[in-house]
């Protein structure tokens, strides 16, 4: 599977994923432009995209939904909640057409192509917010066409390829836990170093909005819950959503490496964080 992150942070959010020949957009909060030159850069195909998949209504997730709807009549799928929120968010010019949505239930899996995608609770301040737990249901066919025996007889002790994606997540709660200790890819959000956010410019009300449970999830309990929780199932962790004022990557890929390091497990996961504004570079998950 490719995973190509083209941007994690407030000034937009936007995560590409394909397999066997399909691809979706987890989130567009880019301008479309800006995504269609990103798109180029990699090899990639727009007429692969089959779905966008949004987690929330926050400007800096969507803002590239409504035109990328129209223009290439691709079906959004999210919340009930989500997709009110949208419609009444002042900054989206163009909605999403009506025949261009679909619903989505918590914790009932739908299928775009080989994704299994399961959506879930995230405590945000938005309308609403949902994480996905994303399987892979078909094998992706062996580089070399000519080796019928791979092609024809996948190992049944091979595990499909599991992806989780947690973004503006308030605080920690439960139900994240299952779909953490499945992922073997996780992209998981640790926004801000509480000192630097105490001790930093934002006036006292935003301060409180980000720290509330309701607002961002900070590095310390990210890897607090990630020591906690975490299985040898997951080989690869991506850091996402870094404050640009409140944080640096730095700080939070060390914060979140000490916890794993101090835990038990036979082989640590490899942490990195994403950038903010621009593509972090082309991952083959396998």
């Amino acid at each position: 599977m490719k995973f190509l992150p083209i941007g994690s942070g407030s000034c937009g959010n936007c995560y590409y994923l394909e397999s066997c020949g399909t691809a979706i957009i987890i989130d567009l909060g880019i301008g479309i432009r800006s995504f269609k030159q990103h798109i180029r850069d990699y090899g990639l195909s727009m007429e692969k995209i089959k779905a966008v998949v949004v987690t929330h209504d926050h400007t800096d997730h969507i803002k590239g939904v409504g035109p990328f709807a129209i223009a290439r009549h691709t079906p959004v799928y999210a919340s009930e909640r989500v997709h009110q929120g949208i419609d009444r968010n002042r900054m989206m010019s163009k909605k999403i057409p009506l025949e261009q949505k679909v619903v989505t239930t918590l914790d009932t899996p739908f299928d775009v192509g080989p994704f299994r995608i399961t959506p879930f609770a995230v405590m945000h301040d938005s309308n609403d917010c949902n994480g996905y737990f994303i399987e892979i249901t078909q094998p992706e066919p062996p580089e070399d066409l000519f080796d019928l025996a791979k092609a024809c007889a996948p190992s049944e002790d091979e595990e499909p390829i599991t992806f989780c994606i947690i973004t503006d997540c308030g605080t920690f709660t439960d139900n994240l836990i299952p779909y953490i200790q499945r992922a073997r890819y996780l992209v998981i959000e640790a926004n801000y170093d509480e000192k630097m956010l105490r001790s930093g410019p934002y006036p006292e009300r935003l301060k409180r909005r980000i720290m509330n449970g309701y607002g961002h999830l900070d590095n310390a309990i990210c890897a607090r819950m990630l020591g906690q929780h975490l299985t040898p199932r997951t080989k690869r962790i991506w850091l996402c959503h870094i404050s640009e004022e409140n944080n640096h990557p730095e700080i939070a890929e060390s914060t979140v490496k000490s916890a794993i390091e101090a835990t038990e497990l036979p082989e640590k996961p490899e942490v990195s964080v994403l950038r903010r504004k621009c593509p972090t570079g082309m991952f083959i998950l396998k």
